[in-house]
């Protein structure tokens, strides 16, 4: 009897032990317990994966504000949106699709998390953090050559594109570099799934593993400034995007106090400084985006 009730015991404890891993919480929740969970992914410059990252910097801000401790999180891009909703989810076009359910694992995502439709359907995000688009590159030692713009996002696209037929692309999915998302196929593009992470798409391509892969601005960034001469940008395959930090739906409180701490370190400067410690080159893309209104 005695082995018995132990037994039921220690799986009474240990019930209660995933229950407070996996349960969802808002701010009076992560303050009460005194962490506040960053799910990332190793991505640019965002999360530099040594500890350092724009995101990590901001979080780490964020989380003395509110009055706890930081905690890093590291997630996958397959997973990182699961971690945080306790669902299993993935894009199904600009709708989403949930195949079933998934430990909670943090609070608040922040890697460069690009606002897309399918993703707002699971989560809310921040008003914009960063600038960003995909676009089209390829290594050195190929032929084919950057478009010149015309002026209209929509004619620059539709010059790309018009570069693929036949040509092999790389992309990520799950992430903002899915091809399926700007209908590669369409024009006629071989599309293949890269099963390396986003930092390493630039080095496989300057390796001539494929003719192009897609990157987004920040990763383009740098992969720019790390070797130089080594990729050729061809010209946007997407409008601009805006990057933001993700939230759980029933996490307002969370998401509203993040929102006037991200409006504090706007307006004193902190945050514009943080970006130029990391993406220095991105205001001479988007001089605009940082500018406190």
């Amino acid at each position: 009897m005695k082995t018995k009730l132990a037994t039921f015991f220690l799986f009474f404890l240990t019930g209660i032990c995933v229950m407070t891993s996996a349960e969802a919480r808002d701010l009076a929740e992560i303050q009460k317990e005194g962490i506040l969970r960053h799910l990332g992914v190793p991505y640019a410059n965002f999360i530099t994966g040594d500890g350092r990252g724009l995101d990590v910097e901001v979080m780490q801000l964020f989380a003395q504000e509110i009055g706890v401790e930081y905690q890093y999180v590291e997630t996958n891009w397959k997973n990182v949106i699961n971690d945080l909703v306790g669902k299993q989810v993935g894009p199904d076009g600009d709708n989403v699709k949930i195949s079933g359910d998934a430990p909670v694992r943090g609070d608040i995502i922040a890697n460069g998390l690009t606002i897309l439709p399918w993703r707002q359907k699971v989560l809310n995000y921040s008003a914009p953090t960063f600038p960003t688009q995909v676009w089209l590159i390829a290594g050195p030692q190929s032929p084919m050559r950057p478009i010149v713009p015309s002026g209209s996002i929509d004619k620059d696209i539709a010059a790309v594109k018009a570069l693929l037929p036949g040509k092999t692309v790389l992309g990520k999915n799950n992430t903002c570099l899915d091809p399926g998302l700007y209908f590669l196929k369409d024009v006629n593009a071989i599309t293949s799934h890269f099963e390396g992470g986003l930092n390493e798409l630039a080095p496989a391509i300057m390796k001539g593993e494929a003719d192009t892969t897609l990157l987004d601005v920040p990763d383009a960034l740098v992969a720019l400034a790390k070797w130089p001469g080594q990729i050729k940008v061809l010209g946007p395959i997407s409008d601009q995007q805006h990057m933001g930090v993700g939230f759980r739906k029933d996490s307002p409180a969370l998401q509203q106090t993040f929102a006037r701490f991200y409006q504090k370190i706007q307006k004193d400067g902190r945050y514009q400084e943080l970006v130029k410690k990391y993406y220095p080159e991105v205001f001479d893309y988007y001089p605009d985006f940082f500018t406190v209104k």
